[in-house]
């Protein structure tokens, strides 16, 4: 078996549905169909030869690509320099209006001979159900329909390019001379009526997504010093956006592992409470109202479902899937390798039964936001926020898995105070600023406890620091957010003396570790955690390091891929690990990138 490219070798499109990964070669070795949760059609990024894949690229030998995306949008840009000529390959899912109720899931690959004369070659293995079916084909003209159970795409092209099909295998040789082009759409159809509709002009779609995209980020409020590395981190958010649903996913892959050949792989396209919540701030932050208000009214959908915890694990779930459903059960996909070899390959996650307390905090945090920043939080919506945090009045002193979804065992984890403590003081903030009905005094009194707790059992005086878990002689990065979330001043000795223990135990040059590895009870290592050094930055800007916050920052922009991506980890060579790409990495680089930005005038 042959290795296929690195995880951070790709670039990303999107229809606001799904995503597909492009790898620098022109190969689409990643895309669920018709959502981010589907079984994938194109899998070769978990298993090279059962996968599948889309692959694109001249036959001429290729002296070198160069991938790049058109400003401001998610068209992807392949360029293929061999020793006959230059091409170029367009990657798109086509988007013509926000909400469009007439919109088709369409894969658009446009190839164009830039000078010179080349041979290209496509090869379409389709493998659905991750990889355990295959397509019947059936060639029609310049089209070819491809049917399995549950799955049905049409493929269309230009009349240049005759099609053949070889054990369900589609391929095609065309020959091109400057200024000529090509043009590839693979559309996904409906199953139960699986007729394709007339093909669209490519150059027309091509013009309506370009225009979409830019259209969309020129909402955006921030025009700072890093202004265009902030909008490829906002338009990959909105392509983890599910725009029908509100839903916003945390990565649109599975089981890209923390360690390469390690058993440290999860399934990450579903809606994490906590990353959404961190999502919605950010969104907030850039003035992209409409996507929070759309967020909030998914979350309010799953305050007002919960069971008000009759099962233990509390109103709110840790994750849902796109739908808001729960429970997202787990399961290996034995049939597949993996990346690199890399097992077990996970579907589904369940961390969906843990019980983290955290995610409240972050959640009621981010409805604070948009009562105050958005059109304000509706009466319903209030409502079931007062019963979460009357159950979380009751329950804040329980053991839990944590923020870091550790599964041996539950314990007392600082984060998880912290942010029960954010929960209550900013349902405090929204019912006095608007008057809206609670009951404060326990809530202020629930509050402070908490506070106290923290300040007498989370605190170590012999680290002189605030620690990982009540009694702990370790420390977590998660503790960075401490002055974020307004717990403690950034100048207070305890604050900064926890900040000199993170450097000292969890730091190496710039990058962070979220916490020691060998604390999790799970087998192998990871890399350092791309959000936690963005909370570096922004810990370091509070307490008023600018020069290394600066530094800091900087460095982290050279971890990104070659189109601005980043995946959940850095590995001890250098490499982006976990899967990709990650929301939690891009929303933590946006936020600290304004509050340094902010802070250096």
């Amino acid at each position: 078996m042959t290795d296929g490219p690195a995880i951070a070798e790709h670039g990303l499109i999107g229809d606001l549905r799904t995503c597909a990964l492009v790898s620098t070669d022109g190969t689409i070795d990643w895309f669920c169909a018709p959502r981010f949760d589907s079984p994938s059609v194109f899998g070769a990024l978990l298993d090279t030869e059962r996968g599948g894949c889309w692959t694109l690229r001249p036959v001429a030998e290729t002296l070198r690509t160069h991938q790049f995306y058109f400003p401001q949008s998610a068209v992807l840009i392949t360029r293929f320099l061999t020793t006959d000529g230059v091409l170029e390959l367009h990657d798109f899912m086509p988007l013509r209006r926000a909400g469009d109720s007439e919109h088709r899931q369409r894969l658009v690959r446009r190839v164009v001979a830039v000078r010179g004369s080349a041979t290209l070659r496509t090869v379409l293995d389709a493998r659905p159900d991750y990889g355990r079916a295959r397509c019947e084909i059936e060639i029609e003209g310049a089209a070819a329909h491809l049917r399995a159970d549950g799955v049905a795409m049409s493929l269309t092209t230009t009349p240049r390019a005759p099609m053949s099909v070889d054990d369900g295998v589609v391929r095609a040789d065309i020959d091109l001379r400057t200024g000529q082009s090509v043009e590839f759409v693979l559309e996904v159809l409906d199953p139960a009526s699986p007729s394709a509709a007339p093909p669209d002009e490519v150059d027309g779609l091509f013009d309506a997504t370009t225009r979409y995209w830019r259209s969309w980020i020129a909402q955006c409020r921030y025009q700072g010093r890093w202004r265009e590395t902030v909008e490829r981190s906002a338009i990959t958010l909105k392509l983890l956006t599910h725009e029908p649903s509100g839903a916003i996913v945390a990565a649109p892959t599975t089981s890209l592992p923390e360690q390469v050949g390690g058993s440290r792989n999860w399934d990450y396209r579903y809606v994490w409470i906590r990353d959404a919540g961190f999502s919605l701030y950010a969104l907030l932050r850039l003035g992209f109202v409409d996507e929070a208000r759309a967020f909030v009214k998914w979350l309010s959908e799953r305050l007002g479902r919960g069971d008000r915890g009759t099962d233990g694990l509390g109103p709110l779930r840790v994750l849902y899937d796109i739908d808001g459903n729960c429970p997202v059960e787990e399961s290996h996909l034995d049939h597949l390798s993996g990346y690199r070899e890399s097992r077990p390959v996970r579907v589904g996650n369940a961390a969906a039964d843990q019980l983290q307390l955290d995610i409240y905090g972050d959640i009621i945090d981010s409805v604070y936001l948009f009562d105050k920043y958005g059109p304000g939080i509706s009466h319903d919506a209030w409502q079931d926020v007062v019963l979460v945090v009357d159950w979380l009045t009751e329950n804040w002193h329980r053991k839990d898995a944590g923020m870091w979804e550790l599964r041996d065992t539950e314990r007392a984890h600082t984060t998880s105070r912290l942010m029960c403590w954010v929960a209550i003081e900013r349902a405090v903030r929204v019912a006095r600023r608007r008057g809206l009905p609670a009951d404060l005094a326990r809530w202020t009194s629930v509050r402070d406890e908490i506070y106290q707790q923290i300040m007498s059992e989370a605190w170590n005086p012999d680290v002189e620091a605030f620690t990982q878990t009540e009694g702990s002689d370790r420390v977590d990065a998660g503790i960075l957010l401490m002055p974020m979330v307004k717990f403690i001043s950034p100048a207070d000795p305890r604050y900064l003396s926890t900040l000199a223990a993170v450097e000292r135990e969890l730091v190496t040059d710039s990058l962070v570790f979220r916490y020691d590895p060998e604390t999790d009870g799970l087998d192998g290592e990871e890399g350092t955690f791309s959000l936690c050094s963005f909370w570096y930055v922004e810990a370091l800007t509070r307490v008023g390091r600018l020069d290394d916050a600066r530094l800091a920052l900087e460095k982290m922009f050279t971890y990104a891929n070659h189109v601005g991506l980043y995946a959940e980890q850095v590995s001890a060579t250098g490499d982006q690990v976990g899967n990709f790409p990650q929301a939690f990495t891009h929303l933590s680089l946006i936020s600290a990138a304004i509050n340094l930005d902010r802070a250096l005038g």
